[in-house]
């Protein structure tokens, strides 16, 4: 008896054309709604080509404008440096003026002490009429009295009391006299001054109609008992 071996049977499959063709509808239909979908959004007005280039156009716009913002930022940093510049400037300058100005009342102050010294020979009175002036304003009847007071010794503290002025004139052929009440209205009849280094005291003075001014005298009256006060008399004459 003799054995037989097997055999081997080798079968190839082709696709079946369903399958073929069932592969292509789904590609067609895939296709095809894609189709639609583009044709409805260019129907409304959707253009791929037109939102690419707007896209585009955006991108270089905010570029632009991050550019400019960078440098308006810089610009304002540089602003901002420079106010801080200018602002310690003028603290320094007006420190300056301020030791300038006490320098100047200090030596003002000494400087009439050693003119009180030679003119009165050691006798000086507690308060000095450093300036007398009169000024005119755009009222031809009212004018501006200018007095500055100094302390004609070296100043240790402050010194209080009060200011008095009359003019001296003509009216109508008659020798006529103001008084501060007068001249000012009834608003002063004195003016107070209070200061260690020195003041300056402008009061306005308005002078009748038909008054013809010869001389005005300012007097000064201390506070402290046994100070006598101090008189000026100056010519009428406008600076």
């Amino acid at each position: 008896m003799s054995d037989a071996a097997p055999k081997v049977v080798v079968r190839s499959y082709a696709p079946s054309p369903r399958r073929w063709l069932l592969a292509a509808l789904v590609l067609l239909g895939i296709f095809a709604l894609y189709v639609v979908y583009e044709y409805g959004r260019f129907d409304g007005g959707y253009d791929r080509l037109t939102v690419s280039q707007r896209n585009a156009e955006h991108e270089v716009e905010v570029g632009r404008l991050e550019k400019q913002n960078r440098e308006l930022r810089a610009r304002l940093a540089e602003f901002e440096s420079a106010e801080v510049g200018h602002s310690q400037e003028r603290a320094e300058v007006a420190k300056t003026i301020g030791d300038l100005q006490a320098q100047v009342a200090k030596q003002a102050q000494e400087l009439a002490f050693y003119e009180g010294i030679v003119v009165q020979g050691g006798a000086t009175p507690e308060v000095k009429i450093q300036q007398l002036r009169i000024a005119a304003t755009d009222d031809p009847q009212t004018f501006r009295l200018r007095i500055t007071l100094v302390q004609p010794v070296r100043p240790d503290r402050n010194v209080t009391g009060t200011v008095t002025a009359r003019v001296e004139g003509e009216r109508e052929g008659g020798q006529l006299t103001l008084e501060l009440a007068t001249l000012t209205g009834g608003k002063l009849s004195e003016i107070p001054y209070s200061f260690r280094y020195f003041e300056n005291i402008d009061p306005e003075i308005t002078l009748p109609e038909g008054f013809s001014p010869a001389r005005v005298q300012v007097e000064v009256r201390s506070n402290r008992k046994g100070i006598a006060p101090v008189n000026q008399t100056l010519a009428w004459s406008l600076e």
